[in-house]
């Protein structure tokens, strides 16, 4: 799960050339409609209610047993939700999650299925799973779209997932399964991040710009180490979206100036050379990241049996709740 807030709305300082500075710059000017993001979430909704569809609650049942009721069901009928002692998220059973492509190291690694890599970005483990997650899309992704397209914020959206699910599964126990949209949304997240640093010269209120994200991730790691969310899907998620957001929402720019300081010219701004560095270091990072965490997951290793503090990332004991349960 993952909340937060644009950074380039006019009150963080974010500043648009005008048209006047050259004849190439209608695309930067673009504001472009946003339908991606609005068709993933549809996809979502979809997703849960065939996830409650092949659930069927009153003709399955509960793992609980002992006559344990499902939520709704005169209601719902068969998308009833399973009992809230057995999901309080108001969701189907962990059974069919993982018939449906739920993420489990057992299955990726020793079944060959490494599919679920990708599939369990769509699911989420309840009503209020999926209606947090997508509130959170909502807020971050329409605007990353207006302002970027579709194409560069749909590669982010879909590696930064695809690297939150591959973290998560080095760091899976074997009999846990991880699944939502939150390492997707925290790609995004990322390369909020990575985009104020790459066009640092564009923005009037950077030290604002900045701690305001910074204190969003902050938060929204905080609340990872709680017990049931996968804080790790979170860091992959995370660190995944940073690098791309290098490679992918660098702007041309004049140079160290603010915004009262550009130049009156028809000569339009071109990249510069720290940006031209940042693209090449982060698109290394994010290959050879990939290798090495792949590699390590196919090759059956278990991040937790070489990083014992690791697991301290993902959940933290305290008297109120345990990690193992």
């Amino acid at each position: 799960m993952a909340t937060g807030g644009e950074t380039k709305a006019p009150g963080a300082g974010y500043y648009q050339y005008p048209a006047s500075y050259g004849g190439g710059r209608a695309d930067e000017e673009r504001r472009w409609w946003p339908w991606l993001v609005p068709t993933v979430l549809v996809a979502c909704i979809a997703v849960f209610a065939a996830e409650m569809f092949v659930n069927d609650c009153p003709r399955h049942g509960s793992a609980l047993g002992g006559g344990a009721g499902c939520v709704a069901s005169g209601f719902l009928r068969r998308f009833a939700f399973q009992p809230l002692r057995e999901n309080p998220l108001l969701g189907p059973s962990s059974a069919t999650l993982e018939k449906m492509g739920a993420l489990n190291w057992a299955k990726v690694v020793h079944e060959h299925q490494g599919w679920r890599l990708i599939s369990c970005i769509w699911l989420h483990a309840g009503l209020v799973h999926l209606v947090v997650n997508m509130l959170s899309l909502l807020f971050i992704g329409i605007r990353l779209e207006q302002q970027f397209g579709f194409v560069r914020i749909g590669v982010i959206y879909l590696i930064s997932g695809f690297g939150g699910s591959v973290l998560s599964a080095l760091f899976l126990q074997s009999n846990y399964i991880s699944v939502g949209a939150s390492g997707a949304l925290f790609g995004l997240l990322g390369s909020m991040l990575s985009e104020l640093i790459m066009n640092w010269t564009i923005y009037t209120n950077k030290a604002a710009a900045i701690i305001t994200l910074l204190f969003i991730i902050a938060i929204n790691l905080a609340i990872g180490i709680l017990p049931h969310a996968d804080n790790f899907a979170h860091i992959g998620g995370f660190a995944s979206g940073f690098l791309l957001g290098f490679v992918l929402l660098a702007r041309p720019q004049f140079g160290w100036m603010e915004r009262n300081e550009l130049p009156q010219t028809n000569q339009p701004p071109k990249y510069k050379l720290y940006q031209y560095v940042l693209w090449v270091a982060a698109l290394m990072l994010l290959v050879v990241g990939f290798v090495i965490i792949l590699v390590m997951l196919f090759k059956g290793k278990n991040g937790n049996d070489s990083c014992h503090w690791c697991q301290y990332l993902n959940c933290v004991p305290t008297s109120r709740w345990k990690c193992n349960t």
